[in-house]
């Protein structure tokens, strides 16, 4: 793994934070309908078994010149807000040629945000929302991937925005999904996240050994995670939450009102805010212009709660949307940075104190100096290696 770790670091240092995409330039030929994919296995009900699986031939150029396979998907996976099945888009990759041995070890890619509506899935854009570049690393390493839009991103209903035990379902079921699509992948997998993703990531490593006991994770690596972001409740009853973290809450009031339509958005916005709401919610097309002015005008009074019972419920929502601070079932490794303008470091900390002493192995990268998307994270290829070819895990806890 270390000759082509380089390649691998240059990739996953621009991708912290996934938030647009950009079209493939077909050079006006016409692309190819998507097809079924022949052979792929649609029996079963349960999570991670397929809806559908068909062809890519819009996929990045970068993925198609490898020769490596690319299919998107829908698959059952599992909410952890209510327990109800759902149904998730995501897209999985093989590489060219024949399967090792044991098959293709697999990484789970989990992106940071792009959004909280259906049309915002990565998959929706023929470089995954800038994701293809890491996908494409990880294939020449001889990787299987599988690249989870999230609920409700890519698929109708809601999407629970940096709800990171739903997205760490979907994560997990994604790399069911992927060996429900082809052949010749192995049971042995890990998971790369940041931001949004690096909560799910963290997540999945919790939950997998129970929701998912037939798959044999290795290790979960997590950027910048989300892991718990209900301190911005505090910081919006106090009027100091950043102008990145205005635009993250925005978002996040959005789908918790979704979520629960009898919480009344009109205790968490003021009126100015809920004017541009629609505006607000986009994350690309006409009218991303005015939600970019809409965040320009936010004041403080505009997201402060208007009672301590509404900031209570808030913050017992986001709580329950966290992660769990259970045991870890596999080593995870977890980086952040001290001037982060989205996560509170402080917020990062906690968690990590409370998975340590929950018992979970953990390596601990804190960066006194670095935001949400600047944070180095290139050991992580080696670290990833190590955990592949079982070698023990580092912990500082």
């Amino acid at each position: 793994m270390g000759r082509r770790s380089t390649a691998v670091g240059a990739a996953l240092a621009a991708l912290v934070v996934l938030v647009s995409g950009c079209a493939r330039d077909t050079g006006g030929e016409p692309v190819p309908e998507p097809q079924p994919v022949v052979g792929a296995d649609l029996s079963g009900t349960g999570p991670g078994t397929l809806v559908s699986a068909q062809t890519m031939p819009a996929i990045d150029d970068g993925i198609r010149a490898l020769g490596a396979r690319a299919v998107k998907v829908v698959y059952r996976s599992t909410s952890a807000v209510d327990g109800s099945d759902t149904e998730v888009s995501g897209a999985v990759f093989t590489p060219a040629g024949a399967p090792p041995a044991g098959g293709w070890p697999v990484i789970a890619f989990a992106h940071g945000t792009t959004g909280i509506l259906e049309s915002c899935a990565p998959t929706s854009t023929p470089d995954l929302a800038g994701g293809t570049a890491l996908i494409a690393s990880y294939l020449k390493l001889g990787f299987a991937v599988a690249a989870t839009d999230y609920q409700g991103l890519g698929t109708p209903g809601v999407h629970p925005y940096l709800d990171a035990r739903t997205a760490g379902r979907n994560v997990i079921d994604s790399v069911r999904a992927l060996r429900k699509t082809v052949g010749g992948v192995s049971t042995r997998w890990a998971a790369f996240g940041g931001s949004q993703g690096g909560g799910a990531t963290w997540s999945a490593n919790e939950q997998a050994g129970e929701y998912a006991p037939e798959l044999s994770l290795v290790g979960t690596v997590s950027l910048v995670p989300a892991a718990d972001v209900s301190g911005l409740v505090n910081k919006a009853e106090a009027g100091t939450l950043t102008d990145d973290q205005n635009a993250a809450y925005i978002w996040l009031l959005n789908r918790v009102a979704a979520t629960f339509p009898d919480l009344d958005l009109d205790q968490y916005r003021s009126e100015s805010l809920a004017a541009s709401w629609d505006a607000l919610a986009v994350c690309a097309g006409p009218l991303a212009a005015d939600r970019a002015r809409a965040l320009n005008a936010v004041e403080p009074n505009d997201l402060r709660p208007t009672s301590p019972d509404a900031a209570d419920r808030l913050r017992g929502i986001l709580e329950s949307w966290a992660v769990e601070g259970t045991r870890a079932a596999a080593p995870m490794t977890v980086y952040y940075g001290g001037e982060d303008t989205y996560i509170d470091p402080e917020w990062t900390r906690a968690a990590l104190e409370q998975s340590c002493d929950s018992g979970s192995t953990v390596a601990i990268s804190f960066q006194p100096d670095k935001g949400h998307a600047d944070v180095d994270g290139n050991a992580s290829v080696t670290w990833l290696g190590e955990r592949f070819a079982g070698m023990d895990a580092p912990d500082d806890c």
